[in-house]
């Protein structure tokens, strides 16, 4: 399907206030597609169903995959019924988490965060180029102290990096991604705003997988650009599947 002929609107699950769309919602509005984004920390209620919606979006945020909160679980119902009706799911950071949990995999910790502009390896796989386009090294936002480990039954690694080997997976109609394709300068500089309490002393332990606030802004200004036509590659692969 053309992309442009999907006409029954988005649905973008927003998990915090300062994890939004970013690229994702100017993409969108540049292909001129109806999209809704409730945000469940601003107390927006996940819609009970995916039914009269096209194709379903999972943000990241600063939350773990495995916490009990309700929304979570509902993000997970919403995946899982997406699935069912053959509807793709585009996950992002704890979106990518989540879409793993929800069909099988399992979260956790990962001995190393990772925090800034760091290269992932592109499998030369054809799922992987389909969806992340060539093989080899593509530089990539990160910042994330989990991942899927434990991938869904039936998911094919499509990218890793020395700090997360599951980078990227596939999983019949879906993507989960462990990286920010969404990532905007604006968001950049709302989160080095409020890094949280884990960023400096991760930062101290792990110099080599989490960059300074000095290197990430010029590091955005360097691989923006790249990081933006990836992304555009992947979301219109992601709708084509719809």
């Amino acid at each position: 399907m053309d992309i442009n002929e999907v006409n029954g609107g988005v649905l973008v699950l927003q998990h915090t206030c300062e994890d939004g769309p970013g690229y994702l919602g100017q993409w969108l509005d540049e292909q001129g597609l109806r999209w809704h984004a409730p945000c469940a920390e601003a107390g927006q209620a996940y819609p009970a169903s995916v039914r009269g919606y096209q194709a379903l979006a999972v943000l990241g945020g600063a939350w773990s995959a495995n916490d009990e909160r309700p929304s979570l679980r509902q993000a997970e119902a919403l995946i899982r019924e997406a699935d069912a009706l053959g509807m793709p799911v585009l996950g992002h950071c704890l979106g990518g988490q989540l879409l793993a949990r929800a069909l099988g995999g399992h979260v956790a910790t990962l001995p190393e965060p990772e925090i800034g502009w760091w290269p992932i390896v592109v499998a030369h796989s054809a799922e992987a180029q389909d969806w992340l386009g060539p093989p080899g090294a593509a530089m990539v936002y990160q910042w994330h102290y989990d991942s899927f480990v434990v991938l869904p039954p039936g998911a094919q690694v499509l990218a890793g990096s020395a700090v997360c080997a599951h980078q990227a997976f596939g999983l019949r109609q879906h993507l989960g991604m462990q990286f920010h394709i969404e990532i905007t300068p604006a968001k950049v500089d709302d989160w080095l705003a409020h890094p949280g309490a884990g960023y400096a002393p991760a930062l101290a332990r792990c110099p080599h997988s989490v960059q300074s606030d000095a290197d990430m802004r010029a590091a955005t200004v360097r691989h923006l650009v790249g990081s933006q036509a990836m992304a555009r590659h992947i979301y219109a692969r992601w709708l084509q599947r719809v």
